[in-house]
């Protein structure tokens, strides 16, 4: 609890309440199209805080709601026979690189996080759907999960490119929904061991992570309730729109 109290003390009261919104944004986007919790989370608090210290706060929202995610939708198992090189990577991938990389919240750290943003954007608002042909699948899985893993080791964005090629795989809605916790899961528990490892993950980053837990899932709850009422097509584009002027932002002011 000292820890906690510390954590938040240090952040000052503007910084804690900006945790706060930013976690019900997140949970919002989360509850309407299925992602986008700790690519919001790292975009708004990258602009006040260091890349490792806003990676450590989105550990428990992001493994709790991502969990729930894939427990849900009868094709885990499936899932786990067709992903498993793609997961296995991301997972080494991640950790090798929040080990040997890490998030020392330099300008290129920022900027990186910045590009990932940006191109995640660009790439949702202007390119079409892709289709991957199975049998590329044994080859370009794993190396997209690499390739994701490293990206989130040094920027704790977890979706360049591993959801483009996860959309192109031609899954159902509810795969796709499950197959995209599964990732995040996967990716977030492999961040929170090369962090703990680091030391940039102690009592206090997961007290205050247990926390915006709160407003993260008001804001899931909202968003699942708002999604019924808006068109999701508008939705993603006004999404991606903000996501793109984020990153823009964060990779030229670094």
């Amino acid at each position: 609890m000292n820890a906690f109290a510390d954590f938040y003390q240090n952040l000052g009261l503007a910084l804690s309440l900006l945790v706060i919104a930013t976690f019900i944004m997140a949970g919002l986007v989360k509850g309407v199209i299925g992602l986008g919790l700790p690519t919001v989370a790292m975009g708004l608090l990258g602009l006040a805080m260091a890349p490792s210290q806003a990676a450590a706060l989105l550990i428990i929202p992001a493994t709790l709601t991502n969990v729930w995610q894939l427990a849900f939708g009868g094709h885990l198992k499936g899932l786990l026979k067709r992903l498993w090189p793609l997961l296995l990577m991301n997972f080494l991938g991640t950790a090798v690189g929040t080990l040997s990389i890490g998030m020392a919240g330099g300008h290129w750290v920022v900027r990186g996080l910045g590009a990932a943003l940006l191109l995640y954007a660009l790439s949702g608002l202007l390119l079409p759907t892709l289709q991957v042909n199975p049998r590329h699948e044994p080859w370009l899985g794993p190396l997209c999960g690499l390739i994701t893993g490293v990206i989130t080791s040094a920027t704790g964005v977890f979706v360049i490119p591993a959801v483009p090629y996860l959309q192109a795989l031609g899954l159902s809605r509810d795969e796709l929904v499950q197959a995209l916790g599964l990732s995040f899961t996967v990716s977030t528990l492999a961040l929170a061991g090369g962090l703990f490892w680091r030391g940039a993950l102690g009592s206090g980053e997961l007290s205050a992570s247990l926390l915006v837990l709160i407003p993260a899932m008001l804001g899931m709850w909202f968003g699942q309730w708002l999604r019924q009422r808006i068109s999701a097509v508008l939705f993603k584009r006004v999404f991606f729109i903000g996501l793109g002027a984020l990153g823009a932002h964060l990779l030229i002011s670094g």
